[in-house]
């Protein structure tokens, strides 16, 4: 992938992130892949989390756009924050049954592939060109 398709990716994670979580306070039916009590009390754990996610995001992109050497921590950042999500939302998925709600299941399926994806692609995309970001060469 170039430079220009991570900074496409950071802008898609960015818009995604925003959008998710104003749906979620505004119009949650429409991506809530479950309505008990401990669902929508673990959803609401994470904006905080994803707030973190969508600024490293942030960071990364514009820390790439100046050819600053920080961009290699804050794609690593970027990266390891999703991969921790990932985890975090897989297993609670997986534990309670939620790929099996119809649906709500498949959008949370697709939700979590989407992250792991973009979390390897960030990690490793940053990691194999660590030496150009560092030294803030066109990469």
């Amino acid at each position: 992938m170039t430079a220009r398709g991570i900074r496409i990716m950071l802008v898609v994670a960015i818009v995604i992130d925003v959008a998710y979580w104003t749906i979620w306070f505004t119009h949650r039916s429409w991506i809530a892949s479950d309505t008990s009590q401990a669902y929508v009390e673990f959803e609401n754990a994470f904006p905080l989390a994803d707030a973190w996610l969508g600024l490293t995001c942030v960071l990364a992109l514009v820390a790439l756009g100046r050819r600053s050497p920080t961009a290699l921590l804050w794609l690593i950042a970027a990266g390891s924050a999703g991969m921790y999500l990932f985890g975090m939302d897989v297993l609670y998925d997986l534990e309670n049954g939620i790929y099996s709600e119809g649906a709500g299941g498949v959008v949370e399926a697709a939700i979590n592939l989407i992250t792991l994806a973009f979390s390897v692609i960030a990690l490793r995309w940053a990691w194999t060109r660590r030496a150009p970001l560092l030294a803030g060469a066109d990469v």
